[in-house]
């Protein structure tokens, strides 16, 4: 399969390409040239398949002959050792899908560990001695992800990037404990400055002549095919229900919603998606009036969400053809203040015993604005475990018992390791150097 650039410059002719290129030649975004429909037969018998059966089946449409089945079949097996359930909240009317089961208690564990089994299978299968640097900007899910799937992984390096005094201790735990060939990075910035510093150290041509750079932030397009999993996933789970699926996903990057739209465009039925954010509320503005404006982040509670130039919003303009009208007919927004998120957090828990983290509560209040249903059934996307923002829901619900999980225990027990690093592309140019060998 052929992926095309969102600056419509050029054409990376393969996955592996896709997988370590990132971006196109002028730093355009990719995406699959031709996403194909599914049979009509498969789609509408998906509830009678096991999740795994539908990842092959997904998978190989997407990368067609690339990948020979039995591998694919490998790396789907390596990749999900946890659960994604589909919980009921309201009878047969609202609906969390969970996928904050991995090891790191995100939902970027799905697309993290899905990227670095294609990483290493193809370092594998070509058998280079050239180490890969894989850099990754984070607000926390995201390096934490990262540093576990890649942990230990040989011929790989990873630099984590993050904003200096912008994370809680629990959130730098989980980033900069790790040690081995996982490296945190403190950045005298914004998370603005560490996307932009990653971006532009795998664009540079005289470090990448020292080094092989690549990253696995959403820029990575093979982050966004591995999240198009779950949506089949989640209407396989209403076992035959015959309304439609809206799905409402708490967004930042915009990486969830265009997995989605991805996954609607192979065939799945979904009648429309809500763009659920946080104060940071550049594309429901943009779906308001069609001029989108991006603008410095302000922090909340759902940290993750804390982005005011989001990097897919290309990429959805690309899947829609930059047709505003088109765009608008899918996907619908909303926003939601930290008042009113702990407020939702608390009837949430109070009214139907479901404890959520800030971000999947944003979707859930989207979901009840605009859920029909008589003819829909709504699904929100649960993309944190409560007890990694355990201060936010603790002060939200005074009275809760929140154990914590094991993973964040043995986070907060061990020691710092991190480098400290201006927001300029030249040290961390010169960092990368010194490390490589």
């Amino acid at each position: 399969m052929n992926y095309s650039s969102t600056n419509g410059d050029t054409q990376v002719g393969s996955l592996r390409d896709a997988l370590f290129q990132t971006f196109s030649v002028k730093g355009g975004l990719l995406l699959p040239e031709n996403i194909k429909p599914l049979s009509k037969e498969f789609l509408a018998n998906l509830h009678t398949f096991s999740f795994k059966e539908i990842c092959l089946k997904v998978c190989l449409n997407l990368f067609e002959d690339e990948i020979p089945e039995q591998d694919v079949e490998r790396i789907i097996e390596n990749t999900f050792d946890f659960e994604i359930p589909l919980v009921e909240i309201y009878e047969k009317e609202v609906y969390s899908l969970e996928l904050f089961h991995g090891e790191t208690l995100s939902f970027k564990d799905v697309g993290m560990r899905f990227l670095a089994e294609l990483m290493s299978y193809f370092l594998e299968k070509e058998k280079k001695s050239k180490e890969i640097t894989v850099l990754v900007a984070t607000t926390g899910d995201t390096g934490s992800a990262a540093a576990s799937a890649f942990f230990k992984r040989k011929g790989m390096k990873v630099c984590i990037l993050y904003p200096k005094n912008k994370l809680s201790l629990l959130q730098e735990k989980q980033l900069n404990t790790w040690g081995e060939n996982i490296t945190a990075l403190e950045v005298d910035g914004t998370f603005e400055d560490c996307q932009r510093l990653v971006k532009e150290a795998i664009m540079d041509k005289e470090l990448n002549q020292k080094i092989q750079v690549t990253t696995a932030n959403s820029y990575n397009v093979a982050r966004l095919l591995a999240q198009c999993l779950y949506y089949f996933w989640a209407v396989a789970q209403l076992k035959g229900e015959k309304r439609t699926a809206i799905f409402s996903i708490p967004s930042g990057n915009f990486g969830n919603l265009t997995a989605g739209i991805i996954a609607k465009k192979m065939g799945l039925r979904i009648s429309r998606f809500i763009a659920a954010t946080n104060i940071n509320d550049v594309v429901p503005q943009y779906l308001l009036n069609g001029s989108f404006e991006p603008r410095p982040a302000i922090r909340t509670i759902s940290t993750s969400m804390d982005t005011g130039n989001p990097v897919n919003f290309k990429r959805l303009l690309t899947l829609y053809n930059h047709s505003y009208t088109r765009f608008c007919a899918d996907i619908a927004g909303y926003r939601l203040t930290d008042r009113r998120t702990k407020n939702t957090l608390k009837d949430l828990y109070e009214g139907y015993n479901y404890l959520a983290d800030p971000h999947s509560t944003v979707a859930y209040a989207a979901l009840k604005n605009y859920l029909t249903p008589e003819s829909e059934v709504g699904i929100f996307l649960a993309t944190a475990h409560p007890a990694k923002y355990y201060e936010v829901v603790k002060q939200t619900i005074f009275d809760i018992e929140l154990e914590m999980p094991p993973f964040l225990e043995e986070a907060l027990r061990k020691e710092k390791q991190v480098v400290s690093i201006s927001s300029k592309i030249e040290d961390l140019k010169e960092f990368l150097t010194k490390i490589k060998s």
